[in-house]
């Protein structure tokens, strides 16, 4: 039995009650990955987590597309220098 680990962009846009426009502009700047498959575009489950949270911003607190990777791009720095932190401290 075949597990199925994406789901149509309209499909996860209807229950989750958000614009299917939205879920391209996040795809449009790099911060999500869709899958395309025949004619229809996917988002691997994996992807959900994020768009959660992208969503949160967007549609919770008034953060539109650009803010929410500039955010994102924050975010990505202070992992990459807390990771860098604790490489440090594990060479001393």
């Amino acid at each position: 039995m075949t597990t199925i680990h994406k789901i149509k962009i309209e499909e996860y846009c209807s229950y989750c009650n958000i614009e299917v426009a939205f879920i391209k502009e996040l795809h449009e700047n790099g911060l999500i990955e869709l899958e395309v498959q025949e004619t229809q575009q996917l988002i691997d489950f994996d992807q959900i987590p994020s768009i959660e949270k992208y969503s949160r911003m967007y549609y919770d607190l008034a953060i539109n597309i650009e803010g929410i990777e500039v955010i994102h791009n924050l975010l990505q720095k202070m992992s990459d220098l807390q990771q860098e932190i604790q490489q440090l401290k594990n060479r001393y």
